[in-house]
């Protein structure tokens, strides 16, 4: 539940950044997010040139979509 959290505060922090001093996504948001795409069913939402910003929005998208599915 903490991990969430900080995954919510981190996506809310990049978010903050204007658009052209946003970088990269990172080596590991590039794993997470590709990883999750595909348990998710939508590789489409993997895309190597994406922000932190960007990456970290669809991460926490993805993880939430992912949870709600195993809810069930």
């Amino acid at each position: 539940m903490a991990r969430s959290a900080s995954s919510t505060a981190l996506a809310a922090f990049y978010a903050e950044l204007p658009d052209r001093v946003a970088a990269p996504m990172t080596r590991g948001q590039a794993l997470t997010l590709k990883s999750l795409a595909i348990e998710a069913y939508q590789p489409r939402q993997f895309a190597p040139d994406l922000s932190r910003t960007e990456a970290a929005r669809r991460i926490e998208s993805l993880k939430q979509e992912i949870a709600l599915a195993d809810s069930f």
